[in-house]
């Protein structure tokens, strides 16, 4: 996962800027939540993803350019993993954050309604 291209002797934060770029897209960030659950064969991402070829060739080689996620063969086909663990445990912790945000809003609009009728 050490493959994430940037000058060397740049902040960290520059470097961690570089890499929330690298996952903001959100195809990718859907190629990562299918891999989440285990190795898969580009043809299975297609089927789960509904885009051209080309466009989640284009969107798999930034992930992997970036070491995010791995690429093997086997026979005729690609199968694309996850770059390591941390990766999913990201993709997990921005869930749960959005989770509580969505909650808080939940939260918030209920008892705006509720002074509404008041």
């Amino acid at each position: 996962m050490n493959k994430l291209l940037v000058a060397p002797g740049i902040p960290l934060y520059q470097a961690k800027a570089e890499f929330f770029r690298t996952l903001g897209h959100p195809v990718r960030i859907r190629v990562l939540e299918l891999l989440a659950d285990g190795p898969k064969p580009v043809h299975a991402l297609l089927a789960d993803l509904a885009i051209e070829a080309s466009s989640l060739s284009q969107q798999l080689a930034v992930l992997r350019r970036a070491g995010i996620v791995t690429a093997t063969r086997e026979s005729t086909t690609v199968v694309y993993a996850m770059g390591g663990p941390d990766i999913a445990e990201l993709m997990l912790a921005a869930r749960r954050f959005l989770t509580g945000m969505l909650a808080d809003q939940q939260d918030l609009l209920a008892e705006l309604r509720g002074s509404r009728s008041r």
